[in-house]
């Protein structure tokens, strides 16, 4: 396997001051949101979240009340199309309110750059529990099995959605879905290479050949991200309060989307927060096959025997992901140490993603759960 890389969760967590050279214009942003939101009232206090790579994410913060802000990285002109879609975000946000999937109140979208110098919108800060280690250390085992079974239930429920019913019937094209999202990251990896990766070219070339056959065609609304850091838990309870980051979501193959949730107990924690290796019957989370199990009992979807496949595309999208993150590090557009050591991890997923694709094309993958960790 390649060389694992340092994690350390602290980089993620908490906030810090805007400084003196703020990324927008602060007083505009407070004039827009007394003129969009109702009940708002200043004076404004911005400081920004240490996560949230992609889009820069801040807490507004006002004598009466919080919201969240996110933004584009920069100008539209500075970024790749289609990427950071904070509109799409806002879009899936405001559509799933009312439904089984819990996300945050939405408050308003401002796709006028001319506004604060950025597309961004707000929501409501939802006060809760962000795990960034998916070990979630500190924890007993009942508390961590619950914890477990709560993110299982929540995508379990996104996948049961009905997307027409909340109006998303143009918020993606259904049919050919991995395949059309191999090509569209492939696009975007090429756009962004800054140095030649191997697995990346291999892969590029050895995805679209082998797409599974005989899996049943199924479109539901995809979260494209989801995992343990995008959720919102409450304070004290296993509860899912609000699900996070949604860029990625379009409609979609739920295996896809599951399988990708399901890349942790393949990755160890030094690649990209998976639980490979852990013993995790004594930390209470539960093995890849009891996880499975669960979500088919709950959506009625099985996964496929070509398990290795959907898990080496994801591996793939998230290598393209990072080598999209290193990029704007080569660019200046992302200039701290965390888009740096993220972007530095595109190499070591690839590797492991082609890894799986060979395994892929050597047999068909063993029952989710009994595969080799790394």
């Amino acid at each position: 396997m390649a060389e694992e890389l340092p994690q350390d969760f602290s980089a993620f967590a908490g906030e810090r001051a805007l400084g003196e050279h703020a990324p927008f214009d602060t007083v505009a942003l407070e004039r827009w949101l007394i003129a969009h939101v109702g009940g708002f009232a200043g004076p404004l206090t911005v400081t920004q979240f240490n996560g949230g790579q992609s889009n820069p994410t801040y807490r507004l913060s006002t004598p009466g009340a919080a919201y969240v802000l996110r933004t584009k990285p920069a100008p539209a002109a500075k970024l790749l199309p289609s990427a950071h879609a904070i509109e799409r975000e806002y879009r899936v946000m405001d559509a799933l309110a009312g439904t089984d999937v819990p996300v945050a109140r939405m408050r308003g979208l401002c796709e006028d750059e001319s506004v604060i110098g950025l597309a961004f919108y707000v929501m409501d800060f939802v006060p809760g529990r962000v795990f960034w280690d998916p070990s979630l250390p500190g924890m007993t085992a009942a508390e961590r099995s619950a914890i477990y079974d709560e993110m299982n239930r929540v995508i379990s429920a996104l996948h049961r959605v009905d997307y027409r019913a909340v109006g998303l019937e143009s918020y993606g094209k259904p049919g050919d879905y991995i395949a059309r999202q191999i090509a569209r990251w492939s696009k975007q990896y090429r756009a962004s290479e800054t140095e030649t990766i191997d697995a990346m070219d291999q892969l590029i070339a050895w995805l679209p050949a082998h797409l599974p056959a005989d899996v049943p065609e199924r479109t539901t609304i995809v979260h494209g991200d989801f995992r343990l850091d995008n959720l919102i838990f409450h304070p004290t309870e296993p509860r899912v309060l609000a699900v996070l980051d949604w860029e990625l979501s379009t409609l979609g193959d739920p295996l896809a989307d599951f399988s990708y949730h399901c890349m942790a107990w393949h990755v160890s924690p030094g690649v990209f927060r998976g639980i490979a290796g852990l013993d995790w019957q004594a930390l209470g989370i539960p093995d890849e096959s009891t996880y499975v199990t669960r979500y088919g009992e709950r959506t009625g979807i099985k996964p496929p025997a070509q398990w290795h496949f959907y898990l080496a595309y994801n591996m793939f999208r998230i290598a393209a992901i990072l080598q999209g993150i290193m990029k704007r590090v080569v660019d200046g557009t992302a200039a701290s140490q965390q888009a740096l050591d993220a972007g530095k991890r595109a190499r070591p997923m690839a590797e492991l993603a082609w890894a799986y694709a060979l395994r892929a094309q050597r047999s068909t993958a063993p029952a989710p759960g009994h595969a080799d960790r790394h």
